[in-house]
């Protein structure tokens, strides 16, 4: 059983050590990239390449976050300096700039060969002292945030990128960043329907390719145990909103889970629960030791090998349909194209910083 292909792994650097390549060629499921493996376009796409080649023939997924505003790995010439999703869901004419940046998005990405973004974000922020989502949601309104989510996701999936959409079932209204601390959602379950899942089953409804669960207790939900860790939650995603694409946890180093479990118990109970693929997103020390905890919880029979072929299933479907091969240099042509300036000022127009308008 190839357990790798259940987990997506981040480096450090801007060249992929030895240990990273091994286990791609081993095959590990994905690459995740972040602005500390990022120099230029060209060596970018030197690094997707070597890692796609070092996959092959298996289609492997290359991903990052590139949602706009202050959480983009990818910043400056050539890139579109995309705003924060709250300043286009403001915007008066909101469907047609989500609609432009979206497609000019998808194109940016597939330029240097990368197949999955972990965006948009569907949370809708509720809670002005959230420290950790704010204007990285569409708006306060759950039916703005479904609407333009949808809009995203079936964009960015017609121009070749697959879509995550995150962090089911909310991380809207916490007051606790989950990358420190465990956030608990204290809303019965009438409220969660009404706002809280109202963007996650739009998205379903336009096909995201894959959903993010959220280290976050929504206690009408377990009041035991994050989404990522909760069977009953990821029931929730797929019984009710009848979800059945892939199912991505959040980075297990974060340390609402991290502080709490062992790497390897995290790993077993996060696929145990039902999700179908775990990112480790900076320590390939960490990645080793969630891979021996999900190799030690099939032995121990605490993680059923017919789960792990199914998550395994779901994450080759999603590779099999947006993963492309090495890719080419006319990408890197057009990114530095006037073609490329153009679309981004007809995408953004007056959202534009003045050195770029």
């Amino acid at each position: 059983m190839q357990l790798p292909r259940l987990f997506s792994a981040g480096f450090e650097g801007t060249t992929p050590p030895a240990e990273l390549l091994a286990l791609v060629e081993a095959g590990l499921g994905g690459v995740v990239l972040f602005k500390r493996n990022v120099e230029s376009p060209e060596q970018l796409l030197q690094l997707v390449s070597l890692l796609k080649r070092a996959a092959h023939p298996r289609p492997l997924v290359v991903s990052i976050d590139q949602e706009g505003g202050r959480v983009a790995r990818l910043r400056g010439q050539p890139w579109a300096p995309l705003p924060a999703m709250r300043v286009l869901g403001e915007a008066s004419d909101a469907e047609s700039r989500v609609r432009a940046v979206s497609a000019l998005l998808a194109r940016e990405l597939r330029a240097v060969g990368i197949d999955l973004d972990f965006a948009p974000v569907l949370d809708v922020d509720t809670n002005p002292a959230n420290p950790v989502i704010g204007d990285r949601s569409f708006s306060r309104e759950p039916a703005v945030v479904a609407r333009l989510g949808a809009i995203f996701v079936e964009e960015l999936q017609r121009g070749g990128v697959a879509a995550c959409g995150k962090h089911f079932p909310g991380h809207g209204d916490t007051d606790v960043d989950s990358h420190l601390a465990l956030p608990r959602v204290a809303h019965p379950r009438q409220r969660l329907e009404q706002v809280e899942f109202v963007p996650f089953r739009a998205a379903v409804t336009a096909g995201a390719a894959a959903l993010m669960t959220a280290h976050v207790v929504c206690e009408a939900l377990d009041p035991d145990l994050p989404a990522t860790l909760s069977p009953r939650a990821i029931r929730v995603l797929r019984d009710e909103l009848d979800f059945d694409g892939a199912i991505v946890s959040d980075d297990l180093e974060m340390g609402a889970v991290a502080n709490r479990w062992p790497m390897g118990e995290v790993a077993w109970r996060a696929l145990a629960a039902g999700c179908d693929h775990l990112l480790v997103c900076r320590s390939l020390e960490r990645l080793r030791l969630a891979l021996d905890g999900v190799e030690e919880a099939l032995r121990a029979g605490d993680l059923e090998e017919a789960r792990v072929s199914e998550a395994v299933a779901r994450w080759d479907a999603l590779a099999h349909r947006f993963a492309r091969p090495e890719p080419g240099h006319e990408g890197l042509a057009w990114l530095r194209s006037q073609s490329h300036r153009a679309r981004i000022a007809s995408a953004l127009g007056d959202l534009l910083p003045p050195e770029q308008a």
